[in-house]
């Protein structure tokens, strides 16, 4: 009989992060830095989908803001930028209270507890949005997180023929020479960034929960996420894992964690009644167990519920080993009467 590949011995704590781990967007400093009034940005962004609905084309609205962006890129609004720039913006980044130190200190709650500490149970933080994973991982969130998946760009997109090696970058360059109109750059692709390499919607973060679940996102040459796999031998069985966001748009997610044993919880920021009411019906029709303020300083209720999550689930695992390890073993012989 083939040994389990996993332990099962993770708890994986999913993030959102906009209006989640941060009170803003994470676009706005890329609007600050090229001056660009955000709320005419949002508003066209709104307005493509009735737009593009005339020409009897279908736009998907959670992601139609990223071909809005290129567009701004090939206007020269926002001329120059590049994935380094998405990366550098991410330093601008203001975090709820408590964070980055939060996810350290839930990690070292649990993993430095002797009893959870005998069976090696470990923190793991993911962060899954459909802003930009460079913006992300140039935050101070980063160096706490085991996986950050969002938005991605090409800079220099693969021209026709670049399979063949360096013959397609002459062929490239002879082009350029055969149309002076057009610049090597424009040919071969210029260093601002001019194509989505992956797009996150809604919907789609649900993928990235099996991934994590199944293992995917640490053996993505072994293991696929469409691969068929038993849940005993998942890497962060459901049960094991808890998504934290901020509104209806993650209730695909939420609905992944309830229907499987996962933990869903809310946040809204302290004094919004607006945000405040959204979450309490996300409550009251089942689709998170509990909400807080987004708050993770130690001691607040957001804190507080977090923490005992973790220790709940960590708690669980040590029941199931402990009782694998009972199974494992036959009564030793005794005594006769």
């Amino acid at each position: 009989m083939p040994n389990a590949p996993f332990e099962q011995n993770i708890i994986a704590m999913v993030w959102d992060c906009d209006k989640t781990l941060i009170s803003s967007y994470m676009q706005d400093p890329l609007f600050r830095h090229y001056n660009v009034d955000a709320g005419k940005f949002w508003k066209e962004v709104n307005a493509l989908k009735p737009h593009y609905a005339a020409q009897g084309i279908s736009v998907n609205s959670d992601t139609s803001y990223l071909n809005h962006i290129l567009t701004y890129v090939k206007a020269g609004i926002f001329k120059g930028l590049t994935n380094k720039l998405l990366y550098e913006f991410g330093k601008e980044l203001v975090f709820y209270p408590g964070l980055p130190n939060f996810f350290g200190e839930i990690k070292s709650l649990i993993e430095n507890d002797p009893r959870y500490k005998a069976y090696d149970i470990h923190v793991e933080h993911y962060v899954v949005s459909t802003g930009f994973a460079e913006t992300i991982r140039g935050s101070a969130i980063a160096p706490f997180v085991e996986g950050i998946f969002g938005a991605e760009f090409i800079e220099t997109p693969a021209m026709p023929g670049f399979a063949e090696g360096h013959e397609a970058h002459v062929d490239a360059l002879e082009s350029a020479a055969c149309h002076p109109e057009r610049s090597v750059s424009e040919v071969e692709g210029s260093s601002e960034i001019s194509q989505v390499a992956i797009a996150l919607d809604n919907t789609s973060k649900t993928r990235y929960l099996f991934e994590i679940n199944k293992g995917s996102t640490k053996f993505p040459d072994r293991i696929n996420v469409n691969s068929t796999i038993a849940k005993e031998d998942r890497r962060v069985p459901f049960e094991n894992m808890v998504y934290i966001a901020d509104g209806p748009s993650d209730v695909p997610a939420f609905s992944i964690m309830n229907s499987n044993g996962g933990g869903a919880f809310a946040v809204y920021p302290k004094g919004d009644v607006a945000a405040f009411n959204q979450v309490n019906t996300l409550q009251h029709d089942g689709r998170v167990q509990t909400f807080g303020e987004a708050d993770y300083t130690t001691g607040s209720h957001s804190w507080l519920w977090l923490t005992q999550k973790a220790r709940a689930i960590a708690d669980h695992i040590v029941e199931l080993k402990q009782a694998a390890i009972s199974a494992s073993a036959s009564t030793p012989p005794g005594h006769l009467a």
